[in-house]
């Protein structure tokens, strides 16, 4: 993907060697109609550190003329802030004034203010995400940050977002290459297998630098459940308030090296590192020996690719010095890349694979319901000879629901080409369904019969509600959806797709 230094939103030599226009293709660069450009926003609060990375995205109509899938064709990084380490209030409260503070600045400093922003996501990740007040975090951000941020990630979609963001997904395109993605934070390891620029497999196990933060003289000043069960193992137990040694780091970051490797050898592990994996191992891989290169991200990579030695007053060095030691052993030199974008791989993730937008054919009979944010998903399986209203009444029981209520937003597959008679049963089995409540009616599409869809259910089956329906939009089944308002020439609606995960419990990993 292309890096470009100017800022000119319409600057048509930032695209030249982008899309050739010919005469026939007027339309190809007008803004809104065939190119939507737009400010993107990472907040990526880690449970070592949290930064912010502010984007230009150029989105282009993907395939024929004026299909309605829009996909981001460039990105072009406008402002890094600094790496902040996450503020703690105690070992389970994040400090959100400071992080509030550091938000705002960073707004200054890149020259954005939240009404001047597009898109983005907040990112909250790791052992950050099991902390007490998580989830008025990414509230807060929601509310605050702009159009429609708010993601949280959990280790599974942690590892995608990284492997997107760290040019990893890129190099197995362009190489037609088997890459493992080795996401190294504070408090997680990510891997993610890819295979033909797809992410095939993810997994994650809780080995990173900051399970112990040090203070002054060397005193532990945080230490994660993980880390006190490693070195209880290790027969030399640690504790808050304690200084640990020299032999102690060493031996806690070489074991933590040997339990990821454990991961990355696939086959049989010890219970260590089964007890540690928070999802399952890799599947249909095969070792080392399926590998045609390995990309480091996240925090730690910094040390391993030897890119920065700050000392953060925790285990990074350590825990690089002895992961670097094993790739050498276990990989050929020719196989280990250097990532694009190391400790901010994650955040730009984000940015760039959440975004989609669906185009003309959206049915909007209710603009002023927008933006919508972290609408629920609701999937039914819709199976032609089964009754819509049925399947639809299925999926909201999941959820402990009888009808559709404000919050949710309905994902509808058409199995058969779509024509009026299928509408017509759909419309009639969401309108059975749609119950009593005022709050507006969102519903997502794959196919293009987003009008045809929402013309039927409010002028023939007079539905009360607002109905707001947009289509050429993918989701998975627990994603949670933020709609924007319409915008450029042709009313493009921009729409992200994120897979919202919020442990339960520190403790029970999910």
């Amino acid at each position: 993907m292309h890096q470009h230094d100017d800022h000119d939103h319409f600057s048509h030599e930032d695209h030249d060697h982008e899309v050739a226009i010919s005469t026939d293709a007027p339309y190809e660069e007008i803004e809104g109609l065939e190119m939507l450009t737009i400010s993107s926003v990472g907040i990526d609060i880690g449970s070592s550190t949290s930064h912010l990375v502010f984007s230009r995205l150029v989105l282009r109509r993907e395939g024929s003329a004026f299909s309605s899938r829009f996909r981001v064709t460039e990105r072009t990084v406008l402002y890094r802030s600094p790496i902040m380490l996450t503020p703690y209030l105690s070992d389970t409260l994040i400090d959100i004034e400071k992080i509030k503070d550091f938000v705002n600045q960073a707004y200054d400093e890149a020259g954005f203010t939240p009404e001047t922003i597009d898109t983005g996501a907040v990112v909250i990740t790791g052992e950050a995400l099991k902390k007490e007040n998580a989830q008025p975090i990414t509230e807060l951000f929601a509310k605050e940050s702009g159009k429609f941020i708010c993601a949280s990630a959990g280790p599974n979609h942690e590892a995608l977002l990284a492997a997107y963001g760290c040019g990893a997904v890129a190099l197995s395109e362009a190489e037609k290459a088997t890459v493992l993605n080795l996401d190294v934070g504070g408090g997680t390891t990510k891997l993610s297998l890819i295979r033909d620029g797809a992410v095939v497999s993810t997994a994650a196990i809780e080995v990173g630098a900051r399970l112990i933060a040090l203070g002054e003289d060397n005193v532990v000043a945080r230490l994660e459940q993980p880390a006190k069960t490693i070195m209880d193992e290790l027969g030399q137990p640690v504790a808050l308030g304690q200084p640990v040694t020299e032999e102690q780091k060493e031996a806690f970051a070489q074991r933590m090296a040997e339990l990821l490797f454990e991961v990355i050898h696939g086959g049989t592990m010890s219970a260590m590192a089964g007890h540690l994996l928070l999802t399952d191992p890799l599947q249909d891989y095969q070792g080392p020996g399926d590998v045609d290169y390995v990309v480091c991200s996240g925090g730690v990579s910094e040390y391993i690719d030897q890119r920065d030695t700050t000392d953060y007053g925790d285990l990074g060095p350590y825990f690089a010095k002895y992961i670097r030691e094993r790739l050498n052993a276990t990989f050929r030199q020719e196989v280990l890349q250097e990532a694009t974008e190391g400790i901010r791989a994650t955040v730009i993730g984000a940015g760039e694979y959440t975004i989609q937008a669906s185009g003309s054919t959206s049915h909007l009979s209710g603009v002023d319901s927008l933006p919508a944010f972290g609408l629920k998903v609701v999937r039914p399986l819709l199976d032609g000879a089964d009754s819509v209203e049925r399947a639809l009444r299925a999926a909201l029981s999941k959820f402990d629901l009888t009808e559709i209520e404000e919050g949710l937003a309905l994902a509808l597959t058409v199995e058969e080409p779509p024509n009026y008679r299928s509408l017509r049963r759909l419309a009639e089995g969401i309108s059975a369904v749609a119950g009593q409540t005022a709050a507006p009616l969102f519903i997502v599409m794959e196919t293009d019969v987003a009008k045809s869809l929402g013309g039927i259910l409010k002028e023939e089956l007079h539905l009360e509600q607002d109905v707001v329906v947009v289509d050429g939009i993918e989701v998975g089944d627990l994603d949670y959806l933020d709609i924007g308002r319409p915008m450029g020439i042709s009313e493009v609606v921009p729409v992200t797709v994120k897979s919202l995960v919020f442990p339960h419990q520190a403790g029970q990993n999910g």
